[in-house]
């Protein structure tokens, strides 16, 4: 399926409305959907287009490859492609071939030809310095492995300031499920949005006939699944080396340490040890950074507040429950794990994706003018006396909105909410400045099965805005 990716059809097309030539750069993790977004965007775009998908083959192996498509694009009766002995040779050549067309050139999975054949990015460089910049041409080059994407636009790599343009392609929003799995409700799409993250390729294994806990068990703990072995392709599509270390720091972030002193002591090592693996996996997207919402901006680069968690959501789900276990999935008890899984999954999803879900409805609004103010900063808030799950804040117009999140089986009742109003926000109060005198506080509640009436009435007297579950989908739409 292809689905909410309006906002990179509008960037592609706005760099193909530009001047040609153009050199595109999009990068983004395995099973993102880059293939079927460039595809979809050429097609659509009303110019000819050809498609070259890299392999790890040998540099003549690849040059043959290259080559067969442009020649067939140009004699599609031929049966034969030449043979050329290098990329300069092919690159004069499709220059010829190509003249004014105003062509799009899409080069898939870059990473694995410039690995195989170390010269090819200097020759494309030679290339588009010489010879393509005289044509009507737009090249993409597309790739999965992230750290040596990104590498080709530093300093020092031979492409260094020729692209026109980059694009990261990023999950999908939570909105784009519902038009995957129609049939599931919104209680079971969160938990699925728990579980895989916004990767399409993910949503489209999920079967709508079988429930959350038998799609489990089907593609996650079986020996013949297709996620066995996804964790460390997912970590060395980002990672060129030393991924045993990473992956132990990512391990222990997925089992609950998340500050370098605590991830340190799993590993046994000092904080200092785990400093730079940290820095380098919230630099390649695959945790995050987080620090209470009340720490101004200016000291949150020296803030020693942060806590790490890790930002793809099938990692984090695979490091907690997956990789603990594989005794069991290679002796086929499946139905054990997802048992021991069963018990803790209630929490995971509401600590994890519902969390992450009612921030991302609190900037949702914001964007509509929905909310009393415009935030500088949406995020949580804890201490050693209390924690807030949703914290939005203005600095400068002093106001900020308190947030909490139940993913519980029953209705809240009226007493939980006061607890946040009269026992929880005076506590957060004294975390800003002169003890939050002449600020704004606002409220909000998120529940998984809704309020009580008593609950409703409290919250209508004090000014509460009361978020239930198919009003959260409803407004992330």
């Amino acid at each position: 399926m292809f689905v909410g990716r309006e906002r990179e059809i509008v960037d592609l097309n706005d760099v193909l409305a530009q001047e040609p030539p153009q050199f595109i750069l999009v990068y983004g993790r395995r099973r993102i959907g880059k293939t079927t977004l460039l595809l979809q965007w050429a097609q659509a775009s009303g110019r000819p287009y050809l498609y070259w998908v890299a392999a790890r083959d040998t540099p003549a192996q690849l040059r043959q490859s290259f080559m067969q498509v442009i020649w067939q694009w140009v004699y599609p009766n031929s049966d034969a492609t030449p043979h050329f002995d290098n990329w300069r040779d092919i690159f004069s050549t499709v220059a010829q071939l190509i003249g004014d067309t105003p062509l799009i050139l899409i080069l898939d999975e870059f990473s694995y030809a410039a690995e195989s054949d170390a010269s090819l990015p200097s020759h494309l460089q030679a290339a588009w310095d010489h010879l393509f910049k005289q044509t009507n041409i737009t090249i993409v080059l597309s790739g999965s492995h992230i750290s040596m994407m990104t590498s080709l636009v530093q300093y020092e790599a031979p492409l260094y300031g020729r692209f026109t343009a980059q694009l990261p392609v990023t999950e999908l929003s939570f909105s784009a499920l519902a038009q995957f799995l129609p049939n599931y409700t919104a209680e079971e799409r969160v938990a699925v949005y728990a579980v895989t993250g916004g990767v399409p390729a993910y949503w489209e294994q999920f079967a709508q006939k079988q429930t959350i806990g038998q799609n489990i068990r089907r593609l996650f703990l079986r020996r013949t699944s297709m996620f066995r072995n996804e964790p460390f392709i997912v970590v060395g599509d980002v990672i060129q080396r030393e991924t045993k270390n990473y992956e132990a720091v990512l391990k222990a972030i997925a089992n609950g340490a998340h500050t370098p002193q605590e991830i340190g002591k799993v590993l046994e090592q000092t904080s200092s040890y785990v400093s730079p693996y940290l820095k380098q996996l919230e630099s390649l997207h695959l945790i995050k950074r987080h620090l209470p919402a009340t720490i101004p901006f200016s000291k949150q680069q020296t803030s020693r507040k942060s806590r790490y968690h890790l930002a793809d959501a099938y990692l984090r789900f695979y490091f907690r429950f997956i990789s603990p276990n594989l005794f069991l999935i290679e002796q086929n008890l499946d139905d054990l794990l997802w048992q021991k899984i069963r018990e803790q999954f209630r929490a995971f999803v509401g600590s994890t994706a519902f969390e992450q879900l009612a921030q991302q409805w609190v900037l949702t609004q914001a964007r509509r003018g929905q909310l009393p103010f415009l935030p500088e900063m949406v995020g949580s808030y804890w201490d050693n006396s209390v924690q807030i799950d949703v914290v939005a804040i203005n600095w400068s117009e002093k106001q900020i909105l308190l947030g909490e999140c139940k993913w519980g089986d029953g209705q809240i009742k009226r007493q939980v909410i006061r607890e946040l109003i009269e026992l929880r926000t005076p506590k957060i109060l004294k975390a800003l400045p002169n003890e939050g005198e002449g600020w704004q506080v606002g409220h909000a509640f998120f529940a998984r099965k809704g309020f009580t009436s008593a609950s409703q009435k409290f919250a209508t007297e004090f000014n509460i805005d009361l978020i239930d579950l198919q009003r959260l989908e409803d407004e992330l739409q």
